[in-house]
């Protein structure tokens, strides 16, 4: 099966106030999609709108609200149905972060990546992908994901258990929903340089530290922006590639963990390493 084009075709996104899911609203607006919006943040999310429709795009209806509660999504769907009908396109972007290690992660950290990182999703799908399967009318589901959903990233348990459970929802509907003509696509990003950077939450070590700062600023030289991301997905979605890879690093080093599993292994344990002496020295 091929992509499909984007132009007319009603579009959710969620995260669409900022970062990866603003640019990702620009750029399909821009191929024609009319939008459906929702992000926690009302402020950021009313800026998107207001971008969008300066362009010239439409934005059919917009709400901020929390997918992590399940009613919120649940009545904020059947206002989209009611006046919409059911979607042609629903993408998963909205996401959190908090990295740190088992003995400093709290469960209030854990049950946050989970809750608005998997189960928001989650809630998401629930709501408005059987009215596509009834539809009829075929359509896709993007899922963004990260690298710590494919690789063993150091401080990233918490995070990969969400963005892990993520890509095997993914996996499991690329073949569920095949039959309805429904593509799934996963999005597997690398380091992209956006407002989540300023923000995750590094539990245990002090953000101020030089040799914290030193790799923060390596990693900003080293993302794509949002807006790269954006295009990437946008034709990921246009070609039905279910797998969809940022970055070449990640490519390259998800593909070589599943063909080298040793020499996989001894670079995560020395890099685990690297980043064990961040932490305070009674900790280490």
């Amino acid at each position: 099966m091929g992509g499909r084009s984007l132009n007319g075709k009603k579009t959710l996104i969620t995260g669409a106030a900022s970062g990866i899911g603003r640019a990702t609203a620009l750029a399909s607006s821009r191929k024609g999609a009319p939008l459906v919006l929702t992000d926690v943040n009302a402020e950021g999310l009313d800026e998107t709108v207001g971008l969008v429709r300066a362009e010239g795009g439409t934005v059919d209806l917009y709400e901020a609200l929390d997918i992590s509660d399940y009613d919120a999504v649940t009545a904020f769907a059947k206002r989209v149905h009611d006046q919409l009908g059911s979607l042609d396109v629903v993408m998963n972007i909205a996401g959190v972060s908090t990295w740190g290690t088992v003995e400093n992660l709290e469960h209030r950290h854990w049950k946050k990546m989970v809750d608005v990182n998997l189960m928001g999703p989650i809630h998401v799908i629930e709501n408005f992908i059987p009215p596509m399967v009834h539809a009829k009318r075929g359509g896709a589901l993007v899922n963004v994901s990260s690298a710590a959903g494919l690789l063993a990233l150091p401080w990233h348990a918490a995070y990969s258990a969400s963005k892990f459970g993520l890509r095997g929802v993914s996996d499991v509907l690329r073949f569920d929903l095949e039959r309805h003509g429904i593509k799934v696509h996963l999005v597997v990003p690398g380091a992209v340089d956006t407002p989540l950077v300023h923000s995750v939450d590094i539990v245990g070590a002090d953000r101020d530290d030089p040799r914290i700062q030193y790799w923060i600023k390596r990693f900003r030289k080293h993302a794509r922006k949002p807006e790269q991301v954006a295009d990437i997905i946008v034709r990921g979605v246009e070609k039905g590639t279910y797998l969809v890879h940022t970055q070449f690093d990640i490519r390259f080093g998800y593909w070589w963990a599943r063909k080298f599993a040793w020499p996989y292994e001894f670079v995560m344990r020395r890099a685990n390493a690297l980043f064990t002496t961040f932490l305070p020295e009674e900790q280490r």
